[in-house]
């Protein structure tokens, strides 16, 4: 058992490397593949040892960033991430007893990542295996199966690769076809790529203004970070009327570009229409507005300012942070508000609800605030209702200093991929960028610097397969999960009553195998 346990550890931290900063991704296989090796034989009252200590290694490293927060955030919040690899190692022992049990240990990975993407309180989906896989053969299978459809063929290879190594000594006819059809379901997309027809063009700016002094705390300088953002779009129009520069259909602020209520602050709502009327097009601007059924409660979004008429269309951030935007069972005894950094978030934000894409201009936009864009619902749901671009406005500066940036930066480079939707991303301290429906990057700005970056951008109204699929892809995986857990406890209760005097022993699988009645 400790060289089980000492192979999971590291096959978790191994796991880790294969997302940004690091960006190995071929690692994952491997990883995958060390964990499914060191359950293997293992009773499940057994094998969930090995799967925590490796989900212990992967959680605790791959979101290291969240340490900018608060160490203590980042100790309680990882500790009921990795809590989830418990099941799965019980799942994987379950699986192990079947034939095609790289199949079923695969489902249970996606299955785990599923449920840990959404519960609870939303869910923390950063460290999903899809997204290491940008600038990957796995990549180009995302338009057509979708983000958890890409996870499971990672995992698939990684349990696939234990396989062969379990029957590396005795090969079979069935092992050599097995390789053969996952190789040509992971290259063939890239052979073929979907066809995306062009609609149009557009030329968008997005405007990263930097955040004074640390670039940790937009609260404590939000007035400063608004007035760059003013400066930056009125520079862009003086380079505009000078002939420098082409006028953009409209420009994206990043969230948190103003961190009051626009329409109650007089001087920031000056600014902000001072700048749309002189760059004169529409301005998608970050803000934190009161919600208008509740003063208790506040509202991140996505405000389209138009010049000489004011706001707009508006979308809502769906994916509100809990205990960063929001605090669940606020006031309760166990979860007081006035402890540590929780007296920072002195009203709860409101989750959004609506997928209908806002027009900006005479473009209608899919748009996704910050963490929002590592959820499967939003962006999608918002591209199957008509959306010609994707917009991903985020406020990330306190992790400025971490991987988080480059992490949901390649989340965003697969949403592209995903939508086949061009997709500009504006960061108040980076990384800002543009990116393609291949999910190359036709453009970025740094973290820590002043930019704008304008480029003309191509608009669809195609509909990928991954957006016709949905989540249900997700919802498959949960229910794989509990049919899986019904099946075992059924027989298991079955055994258990006598109902199997020959082999009382034998896995009901087993005892097929072996020409036993079950």
């Amino acid at each position: 058992m400790p060289l089980r346990c000492l192979l999971a550890l590291v096959g978790g931290l191994v796991l880790a490397a294969a997302f940004e900063p690091v960006g190995h991704a071929w690692v994952m296989p491997p990883a995958i593949a060390a964990l499914v090796l060191s359950v293997r034989g293992l009773a499940p009252r057994r094998a969930w040892l090995p799967s925590l200590l490796f989900g212990i290694g992967f959680i605790y490293a791959v979101m290291v960033w969240m340490r900018a927060v608060g160490t203590d955030a980042w100790l309680a919040m990882c500790a009921m991430e990795s809590a989830f690899f418990v099941p799965l190692g019980i799942g994987l022992a379950w699986s192990m007893r079947v034939r095609a049990w790289p199949v079923l240990a695969a489902l249970w990975w996606v299955g785990i990542e599923t449920w840990r993407s959404g519960f609870p309180f939303s869910g923390m989906p950063f460290g999903r295996l899809v997204f290491a896989t940008a600038d990957t053969p796995w990549a180009d299978t995302v338009p057509w199966i979708g983000m958890t459809g890409t996870s499971f063929l990672v995992a698939l290879t990684g349990t696939m690769l234990a396989w062969l190594l379990l029957e590396v000594r005795s090969p079979t006819r069935t092992a050599y076809a097995a390789v053969a059809g996952l190789v040509v379901v992971t290259l063939g997309p890239a052979l073929v790529s979907y066809p995306l027809e062009r609609t149009g063009t557009a030329t968008i700016a997005a405007v990263q203004g930097d955040v004074p002094g640390t670039g940790l705390n937009v609260p404590a300088v939000h007035r400063e970070v608004t007035a760059n953002h003013v400066r930056l779009t009125r520079e862009l129009a003086d380079a505009v009327e000078a002939g420098e520069q082409q006028r953009p259909d409209f420009v994206v602020w990043p969230e948190n570009s103003t961190a009051v209520d626009p329409f109650l602050d007089t001087e920031i709502n000056g600014g902000i229409v001072a700048a749309s009327d002189a760059i004169g097009v529409p301005i998608l601007v970050g803000g934190t507005n009161s919600n208008p059924l509740d003063d208790t409660q506040v509202l991140n979004q996505g405000i389209v300012y138009q010049p000489g008429l004011g706001s707009g269309d508006r979308y809502t951030k769906r994916n509100p942070v809990p205990y960063g935007e929001y605090i669940p069972f606020r006031g309760t005894s166990w979860m007081p508000s006035t402890y540590g950094r929780l007296t920072e978030v002195p009203r709860d934000m409101v989750r959004g609800t609506s997928l209908e894409p806002i027009r900006v201009g005479g473009h209608l936009v899919a748009d996704a605030i910050c963490f929002d864009v590592a959820y499967d619902d939003g962006l999608a749901g918002q591209v199957a209702r008509g959306a010609e671009l994707v917009t991903v406005q985020t406020s990330n500066a306190m992790f400025s200093r971490t991987g988080q940036l480059g992490q949901q930066f390649e989340i965003s480079r697969l949403r592209a991929l995903e939508t086949g939707r061009w997709v500009v991303v504006a960061a108040i301290n980076g990384v800002s960028g543009v990116v393609r429906p291949d999910g190359t990057v036709v453009a970025s700005a740094p973290a820590r610097t002043q930019e704008v970056l304008v480029e003309t951008v191509g608009l669809s109204t195609t509909t990928t397969p991954a957006v016709r699929l949905g989540v249900w892809p997700a919802r498959l995986t949960l229910i794989f999960l509990v049919l899986h857990t019904t099946a075992v406890a059924v027989t298991y209760r079955r055994r258990r009553s006598g109902n199997r005097p020959d082999h009382p022993s034998l896995h009901p699988v087993e005892s097929l195998e072996r020409g036993t009645p079950a």
